[in-house]
């Protein structure tokens, strides 16, 4: 947990403040409500007062693992095999992907990736966008003959560099974005689309670094 905090502190100095309000929040709270409500004894006071620091503790734990996950897809963003390792460790069950692109521009390395899930099947674009279009258009139109019936849904993950505009999401909030799309697919349709899309298909062999961590990536050291 310590090393935990420290990644998350050196990636985002401001992190410190939210994990200060996290805790003394729920602890002043605990202490107000034992001093001010009336007809109270030593037992309920120090109730209160232990209630407000274990939501305190609660809470901090809560606000640490976000600010930790942010932070540690800072560290990997803008890197090829980045949207892989957000699909491989950080979406639901209901959702069926793979940590290998479906289709590589070769030169730039930029990548589509494919989850199925319910709101259908979603093409995930990493890399600079103007490369892409002709291997998004090339897979929704293999999708849609595969499956006809299943949505296609498309997310542009922005790398920062490339101008990606407003349409874009950061890789920390793609999984958000994802679930965003309206259901309509239930869980056995899931998997027999992701089962006739990876029986029907095959992903290229591209250099995309497999099995990135976000969760082990480590902050910079400080200059």
């Amino acid at each position: 947990m310590y090393q935990v905090f420290t990644m998350t502190r050196r990636a985002d100095p401001s992190s410190v403040w939210w994990f200060a309000l996290a805790f003394v929040v729920p602890v002043v709270l605990g202490v107000l409500l034992a001093l001010l409500l009336p007809g109270q004894n030593w037992l309920a006071i120090i109730l209160w007062i232990v209630a407000g620091v274990l939501l305190g503790v609660l809470l901090f734990l809560i606000v640490l693992g976000r600010l930790a996950e942010r932070a540690a897809y800072s560290q990997i963003e803008g890197q090829p095999g980045a949207v892989g390792a957000v699909l491989s460790n950080s979406l639901r069950r209901q959702w069926r992907s793979s940590e290998m692109p479906v289709a590589v521009h070769g030169r730039s390395q930029a990548a589509v990736y494919r989850a199925v899930g319910t709101p259908g099947v979603v093409l995930i674009t990493e890399g600079q966008r103007g490369n892409l279009n002709r291997q998004v258009d090339e897979e929704r139109r293999k999708v849609q003959r595969i499956v006809p019936n299943v949505p296609v849904h498309v997310v542009h993950v922005a790398s920062g560099t490339d101008g990606d505009g407003d349409d874009s999401v950061t890789l920390h909030k793609l999984p958000r974005a994802m679930n965003k799309f309206k259901k309509a697919l239930n869980r056995n349709e899931v998997l027999a689309v992701a089962n006739r899309l990876d029986s029907l298909t095959q992903s290229p062999a591209a250099a995309i670094p497999k099995g990135m961590d976000p969760m082990r990536a480590r902050a910079g050291r400080p200059r």
